[in-house]
């Protein structure tokens, strides 16, 4: 596979707030520094935000494409997200995501083949396996 781009640029609005776009996307979003830092502003999207959305929807897309592969058939998949802050030796580090989809499933006989796709989606995540924080998954599956 040849190496693909993807290109995000981003403009300083005013105080700790900024735009991100892309000239691949059509939608731009509003960014800041959290609330829990100095003059951080609440209901913006920051990068802590992003950085958890990109592992939960990197997850998302793998186990679509593993499920359709294994011809999984489901009726709804959800996952929520929490990426946990730290300081570690002086430094701020994104430590852990933890994952926790909530798979619906058609029929009982699939359990555990959508657990296993559960686990495998997590390991195959080339978002999981570019970065260092643990990222771990708590699943609920319901027929």
């Amino acid at each position: 596979m040849e190496p693909h781009n993807y290109n995000v640029d981003l403009n300083w609005v005013s105080d700790r707030k900024g735009e991100i776009s892309s000239p691949e996307l059509n939608a731009k979003i509003e960014v800041a520094t959290p609330p829990q830092f100095p003059k951080g502003i609440e209901g913006i999207w920051s990068p802590e935000h992003l950085f958890t959305a990109a592992v939960n929807s990197c997850f998302m897309t793998t186990f679509l494409s593993i499920a359709e592969n294994s011809k999984l058939e489901f009726v709804n998949f959800s996952c929520n997200a929490k990426g946990k802050l730290e300081q570690v030796e002086g430094k701020f580090l994104m430590t852990e995501v933890l994952l926790e989809p909530v798979l619906v499933l058609k029929n009982e006989a699939d359990k555990e083949k959508a657990e296993r796709i559960l686990q495998k989606s997590e390991t195959a995540c080339l978002i999981s396996n570019s970065i260092r924080s643990k990222v771990s998954l708590s699943t609920t599956i319901k027929i």
